[in-house]
């Protein structure tokens, strides 16, 4: 009988399935590369023609879901208008979905201990994930005299780092992390103190 990974004729893919399944339910250190393989269908041998080890296909499943990830921020911010303001929330609410809807990916992006910068395809993934929020922020402050203008970079990483907080302790189903108030709105409300503090948007916004 052919082995599942190639009757898909798409081994390497299988394996990254497998993987975030076994992210998923055991963690990103909870399984071997021969879990991954047996979950694809293959022998263990079979793994190393894709990746020299679990860290690189954990690295591959991150690389994957900052595409995902960059697309729905995309998608959301430019589906967010009319205004600035509602497209940015817009984003911050697609961080939250993807982190429900993705949980294998966003758990190798950000909680596997894999260096952003093991693979040059990774790296460039993140960075374009990253550049998608720096573009709405530079958006956002576009009416800000350049000389008071905050850096976009500076606040698109502390409003990443806010969604990011959300997400870790409200979003994620732990056990005793329960909220009186939803994620999204939360979050909504963060973005909004934050971005009055900065002079961003006006106090009644």
């Amino acid at each position: 009988m052919m082995k599942r990974g190639y009757h898909h004729g798409n081994l390497r893919q299988a394996l990254v399935d497998a993987a975030l399944q076994l992210i998923r339910d055991k963690g990103p250190t909870g399984f071997t590369l021969s879990e991954a393989a047996k979950q694809a269908g293959v022998t263990p041998a079979a793994v190393y023609r894709h990746f020299d080890g679990r860290e690189d296909l954990i690295a591959e499943c991150a690389r994957q879901g900052f595409l995902i990830f960059s697309d729905l921020m995309q998608y959301a911010y430019d589906n967010g208008q009319p205004s600035a303001l509602a497209a940015f929330e817009a984003s911050g609410r697609a961080y939250l979905a993807f982190a429900r809807k993705h949980p294998g990916h966003y758990i190798a992006m950000f909680e596997s201990g894999v260096s952003l910068n093991r693979t040059p395809e990774l790296a460039a993934a993140a960075a374009g994930a990253r550049e998608v929020l720096e573009r709405a922020a530079a958006d956002l402050s576009r009416h800000i005299p350049p000389e008071k203008r905050p850096p976009a970079t500076m606040f698109s990483a502390h409003i990443w780092a806010l969604s990011h907080g959300v997400v870790e302790l409200f979003a994620r189903g732990a056990p005793g992390a329960g909220s009186p108030f939803q994620p999204e709105d939360l979050l909504e409300s963060g973005i909004g103190i934050y971005l009055r503090g900065l002079g961003l948007i006006p106090p009644d916004g």
